[in-house]
């Protein structure tokens, strides 16, 4: 992208500054493409939080600010990355030679800026001329070997040669701007490309809306008619406990296997470690929960306290449950609560409450672990006992008739502080709110 000295140096020289004051001088400097600069002032400082790698090239050149909304995060782009480094090894294990790797919505091209590294050959499909010259741009920058191809991916697909692994992060916005959650009415519609997939295609890997009920997707895709796929994995992906990706991997050879689902959250310290090292092996930790989804459809809640009692508020204080389990969100978003509790022995407060609890620290629970304190009902002077001297705390509402915001309003309460409350719903269908503070 050509651009001048004067608009170089003003870039460097205000780069950390507010772009909305800047934008105030552009009368004033007459040699400096203003629109150019304050486009890369905002995208260099986006960066520096959103793709670190790339924030330290200091002649990346960034989109127009809706691109780089949309574009990966470098986590989650790492995360991706992981997954068909996998699909590579695999391919060498069976005596394949050269490997092939096909990003067909190339975008930014921050996802293949990571995901194309475990390939012999790497290539870009980008309908957009903009930002196939950027990616012409930056990749050698950022050390990396690519063809970048100007085309609409469903062109692109018709004359494609055979390849690895093939990666599509479909549009999800319609002709109005709104949002579309369905397979079908993204672009390119997903679902009409199959049969193609089927003969020139290995692994498939779809980003798709974390909005989108993925067991519908699934379902989808593995009832095509003859042209229906065998789905390997799904995985619910989220950012510090916001869900953010939903992928689905697919395979055109090999027979029917149970579909694996994978819940992770990338965390701050999976944040840091993607910083400060290339290893493309971010996994979650502890946050991660995996299964396959025959397994999640047989298991069965354990929906009675320890001793047998039932979960209403004088029982769980009777028999001494102390520990309370929240889910991350991937977790939340998978729906397998079912599972969890199984497999790690807790006790529900109630099937659509989505809490658990335990007399037992579960160090590894993927979520947040709390110490009950108290557990009240709504009653005025219950809650004025067990609620004294806490003025304010953090809210959590599950299966309950009032909001957050309500609730804060009735308990006059204000938001922060070291005290959290649940409120919720119980087996016995009693509403109450469990006062905890972290555990450990």
């Amino acid at each position: 992208m050509d651009m001048n000295e004067a608009t170089r140096a003003f870039i460097r020289e205000h780069s950390d500054d507010d772009v909305r004051q800047l934008a105030l001088q552009a009368a004033r400097k007459k040699d400096v493409d203003m629109t150019l600069a304050l486009q890369q002032i905002s995208g260099r400082q986006t960066a520096r939080k959103k793709m670190p790698t790339w924030a330290a090239c200091e002649d990346i050149v960034y989109p127009p600010h809706l691109s780089m909304e949309q574009c990966s995060s470098e986590l989650t782009a790492r995360y991706k990355a992981a997954i068909v480094a996998e699909k590579a090894r695999r391919l060498k294990d069976e005596g394949v030679g050269s490997t092939r790797f096909v990003d067909l919505t190339g975008g930014f091209g921050v996802d293949f800026s990571w995901m194309s590294r475990s390939f012999d050959e790497r290539i870009y499909v980008e309908r957009n001329a903009d930002l196939c010259a950027l990616a012409s741009t930056n990749f050698p920058l950022l050390g990396l070997k690519a063809t970048v191809v100007q085309a609409d991916a469903c062109d692109y697909l018709h004359g494609m040669e055979a390849a690895d692994v093939v990666f599509l992060d479909p549009a999800r916005r319609n002709e109005q701007g709104g949002r579309t959650y369905a397979l079908a009415d993204c672009t390119p519609n997903v679902l009409e490309m199959v049969d193609e997939w089927r003969q020139k295609v290995r692994f498939v890997v779809l980003k798709l809306s974390p909005m989108l009920d993925w067991h519908k997707a699934v379902e989808d895709l593995t009832h095509n008619g003859e042209s229906s796929l065998r789905v390997e994995e799904v995985h619910l992906v989220a950012v510090q406990n916001e869900c953010k990706e939903l992928l689905v991997v697919l395979a055109t050879r090999g027979g029917e296997v149970p579909v694996r689902c994978v819940c992770v959250n990338l965390n701050a310290a999976a944040e840091v470690a993607a910083q400060t090292s290339d290893n493309v092996e971010v996994t979650g930790g502890s946050e991660r929960f995996e299964f396959d989804v025959c397994e999640a459809k047989k298991a069965r809640f354990i929906e009675i306290s320890l001793n047998g009692s039932d979960l209403s508020s004088a029982a769980l204080e009777r028999v001494g449950v102390s520990y309370l389990y929240e889910p991350h969100a991937a977790i939340m978003k998978a729906g397998c609560f079912a599972l969890l509790c199984q497999r790690l022995q807790l006790a529900t407060i109630a099937k659509d409450s989505h809490l658990f609890v335990a007399d037992r620290l579960v160090a590894d629970f993927p979520g947040r672990q709390f110490r009950i304190v108290a557990i009240t009902t709504m009653n005025k002077r219950e809650l004025a006992t067990k609620m004294k001297g806490i003025g304010k705390a953090n809210i959590t509402v599950r299966n309950f008739p009032m909001g957050v915001a309500q609730l804060r309003k009735r308990l006059k309460l204000k938001d922060g502080g070291d005290d959290y409350l649940f409120a919720t719903t119980l087996a016995d269908g009693s509403h109450v709110l469990i006062i905890a503070k972290k555990a450990g």
